[in-house]
């Protein structure tokens, strides 16, 4: 029987390229799986997909940084199907505003706007570098916060958050990206000895690159081949090519299943086509 069989499987950001496939994944297996998103339509297409083998699941619409929001899915959740035993945090990302274009400073940053709509640290816009922030820490510990008390109350569970390349390294150009993730290691290492007597573990993922539709542009041209950015990224990698979001599957699944990694809990993994271990010189 499959460890995820009847039991209530919470993903947030379940609309997304790489957690839409872990929902439906899930479903296959049995679970009964809550997508969790802010774009309905997103949430649908998991569904559509779900519906294909006759998975179980629910759309439930809302921000990870509303914990009232969070709450009244939870409640409803645990009214219908019963309490959450598996949370995915996948829910996050970046905003364009919070970028720079430029890798390091030029003092033409300090006379005003630079030409070629060129953007240094001093042109970052503030607010949306905090809403990055926000998103992917707060987005993480909230939903931990709520389902983790429902996990607390049945007897156990696991939780996967979601890492990055950046949780081990800052990678130029995403400077509130990179703090968040860095964030992500810490705060799944300080849950999981805080939840490890009620029998609850948490670890992290760190996916590598995977193409999606905001990443594409930054690192493939329209043509299909790379940006100088996406050349960047194959020369540290040991694969040589981007990942695909099935190729998560098999790490989620271990982390998630206690009969085969029950005394695993406050590692972060990272699945990344052998980035991290490539100086690329």
């Amino acid at each position: 029987m499959s460890f995820c069989k009847d039991k209530v499987a919470v993903v947030t950001g379940a609309g997304g390229t790489l957690c839409g496939p872990i929902a439906a994944d899930l479903a296959k297996q049995g679970a009964k799986v809550v997508l969790i998103g802010r774009t309905a339509s997103k949430l649908e297409s998991t569904a559509a997909a779900i519906a294909r083998f006759d998975g179980v699941c629910r759309i439930e619409t809302g921000s990870v940084t509303d914990e009232a929001a969070m709450q009244a899915i939870a409640d409803r959740v645990a009214a219908e199907w019963g309490p959450c035993r598996f949370l995915i945090n996948g829910a996050g990302g970046n905003q364009p505003a919070a970028l720079t274009t430029r890798l390091q400073f030029d003092p033409a940053e300090l006379t005003g706007p630079m030409a070629g709509g060129e953007k240094g640290w001093w042109d970052v816009d503030l607010d949306v570098f905090e809403s990055v922030l926000l998103t992917n820490t707060m987005g993480t510990v909230i939903p931990s916060r709520v389902f983790a008390k429902q996990m607390a109350a049945a007897g156990g569970g696991a939780i996967i958050n979601f890492g990055s390349m950046n949780t081990y390294r800052p990678l130029t150009r995403v400077a509130a990206y990179a703090m968040s993730k860095a964030a992500i290691a810490n705060w799944t290492q300080f849950l999981a000895q805080y939840l490890a007597p009620a029998k609850i573990r948490v670890n992290a993922i760190a996916p590598g690159f995977f193409v999606n539709d905001r990443s594409r542009k930054i690192l493939c041209t329209p043509d299909g081949g790379l940006t100088a950015r996406g050349e960047q990224v194959m020369a540290h990698s040991c694969i040589k090519r981007f990942g695909e979001p099935e190729e998560l599957l098999g790490c989620v699944n271990w982390l998630l299943d206690d009969s085969a990694a029950s005394f695993v809990t406050g590692i972060t993994v990272p699945v990344d086509g052998g980035f991290l271990a490539s100086s690329g010189v």
